[in-house]
């Protein structure tokens, strides 16, 4: 069993910088590929951010620039560091991840509950 636990929302006025953080705990042996995503009120769930066990990125267009995914293996956690924000950057971000409970074992993928990032003046 693993759990995906974000932190570091909230509100935040446009032009500022935020930091999401998702930590997962339980007993595995790998986590792969790591990734942020974002869903709107009435909008679909989409890719913000993601990285590799090997540290490639991939960037959604509209936060190129903005945003930098990263990750501490150690700490098992990967960070969203957001700067310049604007108000369509609001929505609920969740922490996803494919991980291992083995070497041998097949990939799983989990979803953190998600934390509300809200841009405003």
């Amino acid at each position: 069993q693993v759990q995906l636990v974000e932190s570091g929302g909230g509100l935040v006025q446009p032009g500022g910088s935020l930091r999401l953080s998702c930590a997962a705990s339980g007993t595995f042996s790998r986590i792969s590929a790591m990734a942020w995503y974002r869903q709107a009120p009435g909008k679909q769930r989409d890719l913000v951010a993601a990285i590799t066990s090997g540290g490639s990125t991939n960037y959604a267009d509209s936060v190129k620039g903005r945003f930098t995914i990263s990750r501490d293996n150690p700490k098992n956690t990967v960070y969203l560091q957001m700067n310049s924000l604007k108000p369509e950057d609001t929505a609920v971000y969740y922490c996803n991840a494919d991980v291992r409970r083995y070497w041998y074992s097949v990939e799983m993928n989990y979803w953190g509950k998600g934390t509300l990032v809200t841009v405003s003046s």
